[in-house]
C-alpha cells in the first residue's frame, strides 16, 4: 500500500482492510491533535484507489470489511464517496461492511436521503471523535460542534440504519475537571448508545497549538492518576450496552470489556492502577519531539520560533 502519513484507525479496524481515499484531515483544527498537521489535505485520485484495490484483488484478497482512510472520509461528498463504493463493490462484492471517521458536522452536511444511500451501499459504522461532554471545553479545543449538534447527528445517522462509535478523551477538560466530564459524558453515552467507546487518554504534544495554552497557564493539565479516576467515574456511571476500550498508552495501561458484563472486571483494575499511581510523582502524558513543519503546525508563520518548544515536565508539574 502506497500510504502517506501515519496509519490511525480504531483498535477494532485492525483486522480490516485499510483504503487510503485521502491524505491527512479536511478539517485538521483540534486544538490537541497532532496526526496530520505536517501533511497537506487532499483527495486522491480515483485511479489511485482503483489501482489498490486492484492490487489487492490480484494479490488474493477478499475482505469482508474496508475502513476508508484517513481522517474523516465522511467528509467526502456524497458522490465522491458514491464512486468509491461502487469501486470496492466492483472488485469485492462480497465485501458486505464499509467504516470509515466522521465528523459532526461532515454527518450534519448531508441530507437524510444521502444517508439513507450511503448505508444502502455498504456504509456501516462511523467513528466519531466526541471527545467530552462539555460543551465549553469542545469550543476552547476548536472541536467542530457542540453536543447538541453531536446529539442531532448521531439521531439522523441511525435513522438511516448505521451506527456509531465514540472516541472521547480522559484528561481533555484539564486540571481538576475529570469528575465533571465523567458525568457528562456518560450522560451522552447512555443516551447515544454507541456501539463501542474507545477512550484515549490524552497525549501533551509539544507540537500542537494546545501547548501555548499550556506554557501560559490558561490550560492545565490533568496528571494521569486523575484520568485514571475520571475513567472508573465513567465506567460507574455508564449503563448503556458497549464494548469498551480504555487506553492509557504513555503508562501503558489499557481497560478492556464489555459493559455491563465487565464492569467489575475493569474498574477492580482500574483500582489497582489508581492504587500504584497515588504512591509515584504526577506522571504526564508529555511526548517531546519537533514539529516536522512548525508553521504549518501553529497556523502563524511569524510566531513559529524556538520559544514554545522549550517547556519542560517540571514546569507543567508545578502548576
Amino acid at each position: 500500500m502506497d500510504y502517506e502519513g501515519q496509519i490511525c484507525r480504531a483498535p477494532m479496524e485492525r483486522a480490516s482492510f485499510m483504503l487510503p481515499v485521502m491524505v491527512g484531515c479536511s478539517y485538521n483544527r483540534c486544538k490537541f491533535c497532532n496526526l496530520f498537521r505536517h501533511l497537506r489535505y487532499r483527495e486522491l485520485p480515483k485511479e489511485q484507489i482503483e489501482q489498490e484495490l486492484c492490487r489487492v484483488k490480484e494479490a488474493g484478497g477478499s475482505p469482508k470489511k474496508i475502513f476508508l482512510g484517513d481522517g474523516n472520509a465522511f467528509g467526502l461528498k456524497t458522490r465522491r464517496l458514491m464512486q468509491i463504493l461502487e469501486l470496492i463493490h466492483m472488485y469485492f462484492p462480497e465485501c458486505g461492511c464499509i467504516n470509515m471517521d466522521a465528523t459532526v458536522t461532515s454527518v450534519l452536511g448531508k441530507t437524510d436521503q444521502e444517508l439513507k444511500t450511503l448505508y444502502e451501499n455498504g456504509v456501516r459504522n462511523l467513528y466519531l471523535g466526541i471527545e467530552t461532554g462539555l460543551d465549553d471545553v469542545l469550543e476552547f479545543m476548536e472541536k467542530d460542534h457542540n453536543l447538541s449538534q453531536a446529539y442531532q447527528a448521531v439521531k439522523r445517522l441511525k435513522a438511516a440504519g448505521m451506527v456509531f462509535s465514540a472516541h472521547i478523551m480522559t484528561g481533555v477538560a484539564g486540571k481538576g475537571r475529570g469528575m465533571e466530564n465523567a458525568k457528562e459524558l456518560a450522560k451522552f453515552l447512555n443516551r447515544t448508545e454507541p456501539v463501542h467507546v474507545v477512550n484515549f487518554s490524552m497525549f501533551l504534544h509539544k507540537e500542537v497549538p494546545l501547548y501555548r495554552h499550556m506554557e501560559d497557564g490558561s490550560y492545565i493539565p490533568a496528571d494521569e492518576l486523575e484520568n485514571l479516576k475520571e475513567e472508573r467515574r465513567l465506567l460507574e456511571l455508564l449503563e448503556a450496552p458497549l464494548l469498551y476500550d480504555g487506553l492509557h498508552d504513555y503508562i501503558e495501561k489499557r481497560f478492556r470489556g464489555r459493559l455491563p458484563d465487565d464492569r467489575y472486571k475493569m474498574t477492580a483494575k482500574l483500582d489497582q492502577a489508581i492504587e500504584d499511581y497515588e504512591k509515584r510523582e504526577p506522571v504526564y502524558s508529555y511526548v517531546q519531539g519537533e514539529c516536522p513543519d512548525l508553521v504549518r503546525c501553529d497556523g502563524c508563520a511569524d510566531r513559529a520560533d524556538e520559544r514554545i518548544w522549550n517547556m519542560k515536565d517540571k514546569e507543567i508539574k508545578g502548576r
